[in-house]
């Protein structure tokens, strides 16, 4: 949960520090706060996260959800919109999804990960997961 977020976030930024201490990092604690929120509230991926510490790094006074929203890194839990790329998935995988329901379950995979990419990484993993197997019951 939170702890292993902030924890994976020190020693990222940590790693971006190289020799300077984290006493003089550009990237203040209550930033770094900001930013584990945004994972655990789903907003952004922990991928996204990186990018977002990036930009940061590079300019400091940018604040957290700005940044976000400049980089489009917003994870999008929104059902209707994620159907709407399961659906052109499906469609154009017509063949795959005979063999899923004829019982072939590791497509399940293949789908999520179509979905991922359709999305440029942005939308939440789980939710696809979820919404997919609704799809193809």
């Amino acid at each position: 949960g939170t702890k292993n977020a902030v924890t994976w976030l020190t020693v990222e930024l940590l790693g971006r520090l190289g020799s300077t201490s984290l006493l003089d990092s550009p990237v203040q604690a209550k930033t770094l706060a900001t930013i584990v929120k945004r994972i655990e509230d789903n907003t952004i991926s922990g991928k996204a996260a990186i990018e977002v510490l990036d930009e940061l790094m590079q300019n400091p006074t940018q604040e957290v959800d700005a940044v976000i929203e400049k980089l489009g890194l917003k994870q999008v839990s929104d059902d209707g919109a994620i159907l709407a790329i399961i659906d052109e998935v499906l469609a154009t995988n017509a063949d795959k999804v005979a063999e899923y329901k004829a019982g072939k379950d590791k497509l399940l995979a293949f789908f999520v990960g179509q979905t991922m990419k359709a999305s440029r990484g942005s939308a939440n993993p789980a939710k696809v997961n979820e919404l997919l197997l609704q799809r193809l019951a």
